[in-house]
């Protein structure tokens, strides 16, 4: 049995909204604005990571390496914030006309694998970032990928008001391929490397 992050995504086919998709970049604006407040910011440089999320990965990495817990307050906002983000990506990407609701909903789950930290490797924390170079570099192919597929499938809805299965057979695939990613190495649900397929 894997011990990774499942992602389900229930993608609508046909009779999508041709309007809501024409305009989505602009209405995923107050949902992405949501989801951005999770992350950490500094006022006073400059320099700041529009990409970054949330997460709580350094509490997590102290709690796994100098206790041998992953505390489940930590676990549960994790999970949330991750399905959030999965729930956005769905609606961004074209897979859903469904907005994306602030809770739990029917189209998007993210299941996290049972998490035992006495079983997990209590070092493995300070280097799994690293040990996942390999599938950060894979996974800029399948974003590139994921890219095509929801043109091909903006204009599909656009033009018949289908979506394409291949379409979202290749995006599903894609955010399932990151959200394992990230359940490996930054919120450390497991120690299982995760595959490279889609």
């Amino acid at each position: 049995m894997s011990q990774q992050i499942e992602t389900q995504i229930d993608v609508t086919l046909t009779e999508r909204n041709r309007m809501s998709a024409l305009f989505r970049i602009i209405l995923v604006v107050p949902m992405a604005i949501f989801v951005a407040s999770f992350a950490p910011t500094d006022l006073s440089t400059s320099n700041s990571n529009y990409l970054s999320v949330g997460f709580f990965i350094l509490p997590t990495a102290l709690a796994i390496v100098v206790r041998q817990i992953y505390p489940t307050y930590l676990l549960a906002f994790n999970e949330a914030l991750l399905s959030l983000q999965t729930r956005v990506d769905a609606y961004l990407l074209m897979l859903t006309d469904e907005y994306p609701s602030i809770e739990e909903n029917d189209v998007v789950s993210v299941t996290f694998p049972e998490v035992d930290a006495k079983a997990l490797n209590r070092w493995l924390p300070l280097i799994k970032w690293f040990f996942a170079i390999p599938l950060y570099v894979v996974g800029v192919f399948y974003i590139v990928y994921l890219s095509l597929l929801t043109i091909a499938g903006w204009f599909s809805i656009l033009f018949t008001g289908n979506y394409p299965e291949k379409c979202a057979e290749g995006v599903v695939g894609t955010i399932a391929y990151w959200n394992r990613v990230i359940g490996y190495a930054f919120l450390m649900v497991t120690d299982e490397y995760p595959s490279f397929s889609l």
